[in-house]
């Protein structure tokens, strides 16, 4: 039995291992493995892409026949179903490893604490829980979207300290400094997609891509556009070629209308509209339907605003700028409709810290999990 102390510094290069798959592992969770014998590394392993091989083979395979009588440390349950690669806890007891530290359970229903079973009826030995914390917020994404059946939402804002992010005629660039927005760079990198409404299209252009973040992963560009406004030469429009811009629009957009945006390359997805809106149980549905479990969203105030009202963002990253705009700058976040105290959202603060002049917050809103059609997604 080893001790946890002596532990903790082989998790850690799991984790650290596991987070070279940030963008491109998806939507399989970030997995990194290592084993261990006589207290030495002798493999390692990281889940890169959907259908290669998974961390825990890839370990196996560079420590070869070290394997044997080794530990083997995971960040994640590893898994015992047939998908597009065989159950890893079979190959891990016919390496004969020893003993199995994990991090965390993987809440996969064809998972779930049954690949711990396995093992431990091959005579493995299983340790669970080992910096539980830091593997269940390193695949936060995943872990909400197993368990809840929706995507996973980052709500991003960038704005002056009294919560401005542009001045009445609409100057923004740039509000922040140049190390906040490599921040937000990295923090689309790690997201599927990258959401927008029209609104900020209209005023903007932008082209919502990853740049200078040391990251092959570009995400996808969601913009929410009902009445289909977006302009054909918008550079999100004219990127579309690769295959990465998606439009949702009303059920009530022609498909004559539509013609010219899927001949450049543009998704679209049609959903109902209500009061002008989409409904969120909709729209997630459709989000899914494409494969994107985490949203970042970049949107205005008042894409920011529904958002929260729709009580779907999990996650806040907050850019405050040394700036004030007073009462003429156009506010981070649209009505709320917020009549007391205890009605205002609430978060939690994961962290701070300073990037030059500005302060990143981070905070996680603590929700209940929503159900689709009275059972849960």
């Amino acid at each position: 039995m080893s001790n946890i102390r002596d532990d903790k510094p082989f998790m850690r290069r799991a984790l650290k291992l596991a987070a070279r798959g940030a963008g491109t592992a998806h939507p399989n969770p970030m997995v990194g493995a290592v084993i261990v014998k006589d207290g030495k590394i002798v493999g390692e392993g990281w889940h890169q892409e959907p259908g290669e091989l998974h961390a825990e083979i890839l370990a196996i395979r560079d420590a070869g026949e070290r394997s044997r009588g080794a530990h083997l440390y995971v960040n994640l349950e590893p898994c015992c179903h047939f998908g597009r690669t065989p159950p890893c806890v079979h190959s891990i007891a016919e390496a004969g490893i020893m003993r199995v530290v994990a991090a965390c359970a993987d809440p996969n229903p064809e998972v779930d604490g049954k690949g711990f079973e396995i093992l431990k009826e091959a005579g493995i030995e299983v340790t669970v829980g080992l910096l539980e914390e830091r593997a269940e917020e390193l695949n936060r994404a995943f872990l909400y979207f197993v368990k809840s059946g929706f995507p996973y939402v980052t709500l991003k804002l960038a704005s002056t300290l009294d919560g401005r992010i542009a001045t009445h005629s609409g100057e923004s660039r740039w509000i922040t400094g140049e190390r906040s927005r490599r921040s937000v760079h990295r923090l689309r990198a790690r997201a599927d997609a990258v959401l927008v409404g029209v609104e900020t299209v209209l005023k903007d252009d932008p082209q919502l891509t990853v740049r200078g973040a040391g990251s092959g992963n570009q995400p996808g560009r969601i913009i929410l556009d009902p009445s289909l406004r977006t302009p054909l030469e918008a550079r999100l429009v004219e990127k579309a070629g690769d295959g990465r811009t998606l439009i949702v629009v009303g059920n009530d957009v022609s498909e004559s209308r539509l013609e010219p945006y899927t001949e450049k390359g543009v998704r679209l997805i049609k959903l109902p509209i209500e009061r002008g809106r989409f409904s969120w149980d909709q729209l997630s549905r459709g989000l899914v339907t494409q494969g994107i479990i985490h949203i970042m969203v970049e949107g205005g105030g008042r894409t920011a605003a529904w958002f929260v009202k729709q009580k779907c963002v999990q996650r806040f990253e907050l850019y405050l700028a040394a700036v004030l705009l007073g009462e003429e700058g156009v506010p981070s976040v649209g009505s709320l409709n917020v009549r007391s105290l205890t009605e205002a959202p609430s978060f939690r603060i994961v962290r701070t810290r300073r990037l030059g002049n500005d302060i990143h917050v981070t905070a996680d809103v603590v929700t209940e999990v929503r159900e689709i059609d009275g059972e849960t997604g």
